[in-house]
């Protein structure tokens, strides 16, 4: 063992008599006194010492004792002291700032003790020291213990009591307030919570709080919300993970059903399906997908598609048998018999979207009833030409031989200007609507002779007409 240090492994009591240290419970006379060991002025008594030792009653307890400060360091220095341990840093910690506080804790602890017992043999009684002894109730997360202690402020107090004070913890007073007799120290234990809200995560620290209010407290709306622990557990000191899922009002489309609201905690519009119990069939689909994450307001729409096979009886159109009559003018006929419509089963396949039908594909038709075929007569003889014309300029033009719209065609035959001047029209008029109605059908006779007897230069009018 070096002059003036201690082994690490144990701890030792200063004895000035043998100039060593000596093991804890050893009892010897003794004065503080500087020693080569400690820097220079370690173990001097000084009245700022004494004072902080006696607190902020420090007025009060010297005059109920009736004695200063320096008369007080005289007799502390002239009692027989059992000495407090002294436990100095580790080799690798040991710098002159870290012996300097180390005495001087020692010190201070030793004066607590030492200021306690001279106060009470000069005082013929217990009345000072129990003025030292301060009675503090530390409340620790919501649980009240009540301490005795000498110590005047309130890191020393907790200090004393081997009570740790973490970064996240909330502290009151701080560690440097003075703490009088009565007084209270409140610390709330900071606790991380790592949560998931709604499927976001996020972490922080909160302190000695329930489940749901840690939730409140990081500012999560907890009304008629889903928690993974209950609500009114404490949050453990060592922390814990929570998931959360917020209370969410969507609107619910399921196919042709009315529009429903639902109330829902569920966090995706698969867990929503789920909750409510709903499937969707081979044809079925939710609009953006089942991964959807949901939002309080947002709308569902699942689409109900049905597949069916149905049958349905229809009628059977009567085939229509036809006679001609050359007696008959072309482009007349006469229903001798309207027959009778038959019957049919046939088979679909109907496809329907959220109620409506989208398509209808026929699979085959069975006939249960023949039709009775209608019979009609159809003239085949041909009209005068002036007849058939002037037909002919009712469908065209309206039977309005003089008409012209603008549209580039003339007259009731509604000629083109270049057909009126290749078939000598231009003789009679220089625009077919400014000549005569048989100046109009001469040339279209040649029209129509010029095509082999057909009328198939106005062709929707000669189909309709049945001009050949």
């Amino acid at each position: 063992m070096t002059h003036g240090r201690q082994p690490e492994s144990e701890q030792y009591d200063f004895n000035e008599d043998t100039d060593w240290f000596t093991p804890v419970g050893t009892k010897t006379s003794v004065g503080l006194m500087d020693h080569p060991s400690f820097p220079a002025g370690a173990l001097s008594i000084t009245p700022a010492d004494v004072l902080e030792v006696l607190g902020p009653d420090a007025d009060d307890l010297l005059a109920t004792a009736n004695v200063d400060v320096d008369e007080l360091i005289r007799l502390i220095n002239a009692e027989t002291t059992v000495m407090p341990p002294l436990v100095l840093p580790k080799e690798e910690e040991e710098t002159p700032e870290a012996l300097v506080a180390a005495v001087g804790g020692w010190k201070r602890r030793f004066l607590k003790g030492a200021v306690a017992a001279v106060l009470v043999s000069i005082s013929g009684g217990g009345v000072t020291a129990m003025a030292m002894d301060k009675s503090v109730t530390v409340d620790i997360d919501g649980k009240a213990q009540t301490v005795h202690s000498f110590d005047s402020t309130v890191g020393e107090i907790l200090q004393e009591e081997g009570i740790k004070v973490g970064e996240h913890d909330a502290l009151s007073p701080s560690l440097n307030a003075t703490v009088s007799d009565g007084g209270k120290i409140t610390l709330d234990r900071g606790r991380l919570i790592k949560m998931s809200v709604d499927g976001q995560q996020r972490e922080d620290w909160v302190r000695s709080v329930t489940v749901e209010e840690a939730a409140k407290q990081l500012g999560v709306n907890t009304e008629g919300a889903w928690f993974s622990a209950p609500g009114a557990q404490d949050v453990p000191l060592e922390g814990m993970n929570l998931e959360v899922k917020t209370l969410k009002t969507i609107k619910l489309y399921d196919g042709a059903k009315d529009v429903r609201e639902v109330r829902t905690t569920a966090v995706t519009v698969d867990e929503l399906m789920k909750n409510e119990n709903l499937t969707l069939g081979p044809e079925d689909a939710v609009d953006a997908g089942l991964d959807v994450k949901i939002t309080n307001g947002a709308e569902v729409h699942i689409s109900r598609t049905g597949v069916t096979v149905m049958n349905a009886t229809e009628p059977i159109a009567p085939p229509v048998e036809k006679t001609q009559d050359p007696n008959m003018m072309r482009g007349e006929q006469k229903v001798l018999d309207p027959g009778e419509a038959g019957e049919q089963i046939v088979t679909y396949r109907v496809t329907v979207k959220n109620g409506k039908e989208v398509s209808r594909e026929k699979l085959g038709a069975k006939e249960t009833k023949a039709p009775k075929p209608k019979k009609v007569v159809e003239g085949t003889k041909m009209p005068p030409d002036g007849a058939i014309w002037d037909k002919l300029a009712q469908c065209e033009a309206g039977g309005n031989w003089a008409i012209n719209t603008g549209n580039g065609y003339y007259g009731g035959l509604q000629f083109n200007k270049s057909t009126w001047d290749a078939y000598g029209g231009s003789a009679f008029a220089a625009y077919p609507h400014q000549a005569s109605r048989e100046q109009q059908i001469a040339i279209a006779t040649k029209v129509r002779d010029g095509r082999g007897g057909s009328y198939s230069a106005w062709p929707a009018c000669s189909s309709k007409l049945g001009l050949p």
